[in-house]
């Protein structure tokens, strides 16, 4: 479990999160929405401590990670996958490569047994005939998919995804979509999703937090999201021309 306890964030003297409190159940796919500048990559970077609250706590199941040592820190960051927006492969490195690299940094783990769970990724996303492959002669959905693989060869309880659809055409970001429910139902891990987009985090999740002006306007399945009376998340569709009747007209939207 994920909790934010009256969170605030300021940076010089500007306040970005002012008293975020909400909770993240263990299993559950969220995803944050809002505008830009709602606070949402600042709400994800908290959870591992790579910022810290200007006030307030945060647990992660129920540890407050706040005054931890450096050491104790370390063990609850290994509780975590991250998916970088713009992937954050090292382009210097194969595909392979890239994937291996957390469990060769941080894992003492014989080198057999790497290129076993690696293989056993690269399978899960479809990028096997890739493997040898540099970032730059792939796609960006290609690219995407093993910034993904990386997040998970390390077997976390928690993966952070920052944007996972951005910068990709329509066909592709779904395909992204649909990778990210398998992985969750496969795997069972807690999933945090920061997205602009709208139909992506309507598929994929359990739950929807619209974050506005640095606090969590509203908190609700994808059903009661878009039925939501909450001028802000109904401006927020609106923009996105996304209609309260999303399900009904779309019946294979919600990826099972």
């Amino acid at each position: 479990m994920i909790e934010f306890k009256n969170v605030k964030k300021e940076f010089s003297g500007k306040p970005v999160l002012r008293g975020m409190t909400f909770s993240i159940e263990k299993g559950e796919t969220i995803s944050l929405v809002g505008t830009s500048g709602a606070g949402k990559t600042v709400t994800i970077k908290h959870m591992v401590r790579l910022l810290d609250p200007t006030s307030g706590r945060i647990c992660i199941d129920g540890e407050d990670i706040q005054d931890l040592p450096s050491e104790e820190l370390g063990r609850v960051r290994k509780k975590f996958g991250f998916l970088f927006q713009g992937s954050a492969l090292l382009q210097w490195m194969s595909v392979f490569d890239n994937i291996a690299l957390p469990l060769r940094e941080t894992q003492k783990l014989p080198e057999d047994e790497i290129q076993e769970k690696v293989k056993s990724v690269l399978e899960k996303v479809d990028m096997t005939e890739a493997a040898k492959k540099l970032p730059a002669d792939i796609s960006g959905g290609m690219q995407k998919r093993a910034g993904l693989a990386r997040a998970v060869v390390t077997e976390p309880d928690i993966l952070l995804y920052d944007e996972p659809t951005s910068g990709l055409d329509p066909v592709t970001s779904r395909t992204i979509d649909k990778l990210i429910h398998d992985l969750q139902e496969d795997l069972g891990v807690t999933s945090v999703v920061v997205t602009h987009d709208m139909i992506s985090a309507l598929t994929i999740s359990d739950r929807i937090a619209m974050l506005h002006q640095g606090e969590v306007s509203e908190i609700s399945t994808p059903q009661d999201f878009l039925r939501s009376e909450n001028k802000v998340v109904s401006n927020f569709l609106d923009s996105q021309c996304i209609s309260r009747n999303f399900f009904d007209e779309f019946s294979d939207r919600k990826l099972t």
